[in-house]
């Protein structure tokens, strides 16, 4: 997240403290920080801007400014170490090491046999292609993809604008080959799918072309 690599260094402190404590007023932060109410809230303004934090206003029953407490919002997970990419590699050395390539073809093929379960009890039967595809595409979305569903003359395109398995893909191509298979299987055999685009080779994204067979 770019916002993420450019806070300073008064607004990293402020998020490191909001993630240790379960919401904090105005006040309470700056006094962690040493600092005055005045020299905080320019700084927790600008987090609110990135949307890294959230505020709510206090009723205390007193005259006076209410006192404001603050959050982290979502967004702000971004700014702290997520290893979920070193550990399915890791994973993925150490299941190849216990069983085998056979044995880490095995567990691919099993997670690929749920995916396509759950894809096509969502597409229903009888739908058209264009519909399996839109399908296909907003669950790769849900899965971290960014992917679309294009038209493209006679064809439609699927676009996978980011991947988030690109460290665990590059340590086993098994991934990129199965993905290909279950895209074939889940929309069906009046279509050819075929890869036109990969980001492992180079390309700025995978797009996959869908032609509708005679």
């Amino acid at each position: 997240m770019d916002d993420a690599a450019t806070i300073g260094e008064a607004q990293r402190r402020i998020v490191d403290h909001l993630k240790r404590v379960d919401g904090a007023t105005t006040g309470a932060i700056a006094s962690v920080m040493g600092v005055t109410t005045q020299a905080v809230r320019p700084q927790l303004a600008t987090l609110e801007a990135q949307g890294l934090v959230v505020s709510e206003t206090l009723s205390t029953g007193t005259r006076g400014r209410p006192p404001v407490q603050w959050r982290l919002s979502p967004l702000a997970i971004e700014l702290f170490p997520d290893r979920h990419a070193d550990l399915t590699v890791e994973l993925i050395d150490a299941i190849r090491a216990a069983l085998g390539d056979d044995g880490l073809e095995r567990v691919l093929a099993a997670r690929d046999a749920n995916h396509l379960a759950a894809l096509r009890a969502e597409m229903g039967s009888g739908a058209d292609v264009a519909d399996r595809l839109e399908v296909l595409a907003a669950a790769r979305t849900r899965q971290g993809y960014m992917a679309e569903a294009v038209e493209d003359g006679d064809d439609l395109l699927l676009v996978e604008h980011h991947c988030p398995v690109c460290a665990a893909a590059t340590v086993c191509q098994g991934l990129c080959r199965n993905e290909l298979t279950l895209f074939r299987a889940a929309l069906g055999d009046d279509v050819e799918v075929e890869r036109t685009s990969h980001l492992l080779s180079g390309d700025e994204r995978c797009v996959y072309r869908i032609r509708r067979r005679a």
